[in-house]
């Protein structure tokens, strides 16, 4: 099954982003077996205010698993993730 997931920042958080990245960059290389793609949704001024993730697990249960274990968190940066399920039916590998 893949998902897409949108995990929007609390306000104020991009110093916390910004010091938790590393450990959530490291998590993401861990998991590249689930990822289709990710990367960070920017605000007007280009400054990161959340993610965007297109993830493939065999259950909604995994991502949890997944998600209660993010580095954001755990740190508390993400304040609301929204999980759609999607069908990917093109992609595009460059």
């Amino acid at each position: 099954m893949q998902f897409i997931i949108k995990a929007y920042d609390g306000a104020g958080k991009l110093d916390k982003r910004m010091e938790v990245r590393p450990r959530h960059l490291d998590g993401m290389a861990k998991l590249s077996d689930h990822i289709i793609c990710a990367g960070g949704m920017l605000d007007e001024e280009g400054k990161m205010k959340g993610s965007v993730l297109i993830m493939e697990y065999n259950t909604r249960a995994e991502l949890d698993e997944y998600i209660k274990n993010e580095p954001y968190v755990l740190e508390g940066v993400w304040e609301k993730i929204e999980v759609e399920v999607m069908n990917v039916v093109v992609l595009n590998k460059r």
